[in-house]
């Protein structure tokens, strides 16, 4: 070997080094901090729960005495309807009844309210919450028949007994002497008996 051939070899740069590569990045590899968050179109929700003890209470309290459908036959077919009788109360000597119909039981419902709100009739009771003498009445076909009754609590039947539930009266006894069972009727014949009932000496 000559001179020249070794000064060129140890020139020559070795080239078994390979030059690295940057790594790839991967489908698990979180997205960097600078991109956006995504908006998904759904937002926290910020409406208020209303509660039940949160709701204004009102001061009567309502029951249904009677609840039916309603049919007409007309010319293009038939047409439904409901009609609704409610009792109002605030059990405090406070009572009345009244009907609503619509096409729907909510709005029928509805309308009973406020009928009943506007036939409200205060009762004279005693101290004790009963009546001070016996009342009779004839409504339609029911005849209704009401006696204070002390010591024996609340002896009533059919819609009798919720409108004297919902006006607070205890201590009495009431007896349906017609075999009506027309249940607006007998309520309404004891709206009528309680009115007559006059203050305790």
């Amino acid at each position: 070997m000559t001179e020249e051939t070794l000064q060129k070899k140890t020139t020559e740069p070795k080239s078994d080094v390979t030059p690295k590569t940057p790594a790839t990045s991967t489908s698990t590899d979180k997205p960097p901090a600078s991109t956006p968050a995504r908006n998904t179109g759904f937002r926290k929700n910020t409406r208020r729960i209303v509660r039940r003890q949160d709701r204004a209470r009102s001061e009567f309290t309502q029951k249904i005495i009677s609840i039916r459908r309603v049919t007409r036959v007309m010319a293009g077919g038939r047409r439904f309807g409901f009609s609704v009788a409610m009792v109002l109360g605030d059990q405090k000597g406070r009572v009345g009844i009244g009907t609503g119909k619509a096409t729907d039981t909510a709005l029928a419902i509805e309308k009973a309210i406020r009928q009943a709100k506007k036939n409200m009739i205060k009762i004279n009771t005693t101290k004790e919450m009963s009546i001070a003498h016996d009342v009779n009445m004839k409504y339609g076909a029911s005849v209704i028949q009401i006696i204070p009754a002390k010591g024996r609590g609340l002896v009533a039947g059919s819609s009798v007994r919720t409108i004297l539930e919902l006006a607070g009266i205890k201590d009495v006894t009431a007896k349906i002497f017609s075999r009506s069972k027309n249940k607006l009727n007998n309520a309404q014949a004891t709206i009528n008996a309680l009115k007559q009932l006059k203050v305790e000496n």
